[in-house]
């Protein structure tokens, strides 16, 4: 945790190979099997509030937020909670919630690049996205692509979806996207969150 968190201070994002362990990848991928054999997974969609709308051509994945009743959701959100913990300490945050969701990108789906946070305007601080797919060949595409804040045409990195691998970055800095993948592809998205107001509103859905 010690050394992702410097990477993330140092360069606004962090990755961190086999950050999960194989047992727990294994479960997650299997719950999030279930839920799609049993029709469970929603189309996903972009902005928040009354600016929600449903854009295939921007995003393609479904998604099932994670809860605590399911084990290995509970495992995951647990040890989260411990890095945030860790996070705080470091870094003074004041990180006080952690959300997250299945997403599964069928083939050919992707995301446009994008930030998860627009600057002062929302609670997202940290986003993070653990993968869950085993044995992801070097030809699967599926990458997350990071870019610049300051030249969003420069890549600084791209990210395998392989099984344990764990990312995270500063929701308001780093623009980022999907490649479509050449096959299934399982990950969880989260975010670390701080209350916030707005508009007389406490944790403004925005």
């Amino acid at each position: 945790m010690e050394a992702l968190i410097d990477d993330l201070v140092e360069h606004g994002w962090a990755v961190a190979e086999d950050f999960l362990d194989h047992d727990l990848t294994h479960a997650l991928s299997h719950e999030l099997q279930a839920l799609e054999d049993n029709g469970a997974l929603a189309e996903a969609g972009i902005g928040r509030g009354r600016e929600y709308q449903h854009r295939p051509d921007i995003r393609g994945d479904s998604i099932r937020w994670l809860t605590p009743d399911h084990p290995a959701q509970r495992h995951y959100l647990m040890s989260m909670a411990a890095l945030r913990d860790a996070i705080n300490r470091s870094l003074f945050l004041g990180l006080f919630e952690f959300e997250a969701h299945f997403a599964r990108y069928p083939i050919g789906a992707f995301y446009q690049r994008h930030v998860d946070s627009f600057r002062g305007r929302a609670n997202r601080i940290i986003s993070s996205v653990s993968y869950l797919n085993a044995d992801w060949p070097d030809d699967g595409g599926g990458e997350m692509v990071v870019y610049a804040p300051e030249d969003e045409t420069r890549e600084l990195g791209r990210v395998v979806p392989r099984a344990g691998t764990f990312v995270c970055f500063l929701s308001e800095e780093m623009p980022h996207e999907v490649l479509p993948a050449r096959l299934p592809r399982a990950s969880i998205a989260g975010w670390f969150r701080r209350n916030s107001s707005l508009g007389n509103l406490i944790d403004p859905a925005l």
